[in-house]
């Protein structure tokens, strides 16, 4: 269960981690073909692995755009350990992620081969164009009830005080941007054990996320993750 629940905060945290190039939206990519890399690091500042995004596809559904973005970790070795996709939306000025997508397919596929029965709910993480310091965003989350032999269980991932701070200019070896810091508390539930978690993300016009850092409930940093390369 410990390996479902931090595979959703890393897939939603992820969500920010994209970049963007399309009249729809400012901040997340919709450009077929464009690559993204992002460098992590722990608390002490050491490499602990390498986050790569790719669009492998982008189609018009009436007035909305959808893209299909691939996700990869490669620890700090270079060895990739897990890859998924997902798609989002851009409608309206709005960029949405479907819930639904955030679980990988695969793996609810091993876990339904167990037996397992699954239903997911939630809402969709939204982020509009006209971000500007003081704006607050809507909450997002997503839950997962399982039941296997007649035994009930659920893991529940909630976005929530998502709202920008402040404007400000940072430097990362990919450049120097203009971000918005977006700010948010997640806070994950399984087998009854609470985790909480809150984090800074930089979005620059045009990038996307240039810089993402996640703390401790009590405020301790614990990694952060910055925009090492990108390919339009």
């Amino acid at each position: 269960m410990k390996k479902i629940t931090a595979l959703l905060i890393c897939i939603l945290c992820a969500f920010f981690y994209t970049n963007a190039q399309d009249n729809c939206s400012k901040y997340y990519p919709m450009k077929e073909g464009s690559s993204f890399e992002y460098t992590n690091y722990n608390k002490k500042g050491k490499v602990e692995g390498i986050t790569t995004y790719s669009i492998s596809s982008v189609s018009s559904e009436g007035s909305a755009t959808k893209a299909t973005l691939n996700l990869a970790l490669s620890d700090k070795k270079g060895k990739e350990n897990y890859k998924t996709s997902y798609t989002y939306t851009c409608e309206n000025n709005m960029v949405s992620i479907d819930y639904k997508s955030l679980f990988p397919a695969a793996m609810m596929k091993q876990y339904e081969s167990m037996g397992m029965k699954m239903e997911i709910s939630g809402n969709d993480i939204e982020v509009p164009n006209n971000l500007e310091v003081g704006k607050e965003l809507k909450d997002a989350n997503v839950t997962i009830n399982m039941n296997m032999s007649g035994m009930d269980m659920s893991i529940s991932v909630d976005m929530t005080n998502r709202k920008v701070l402040a404007k400000e200019s940072i430097t990362t070896v990919a450049g120097t941007y203009t971000c918005y810091i977006v700010s948010e508390k997640t806070t994950s539930k399984t087998m009854g054990a609470t985790i909480e978690m809150s984090s800074k993300l930089w979005l620059a016009e045009g990038v996307g996320m240039v810089k993402n850092e996640t703390y401790k409930k009590n405020g301790d940093l614990m990694s952060r993750t910055e925009l090492t390369k990108y390919t339009k």
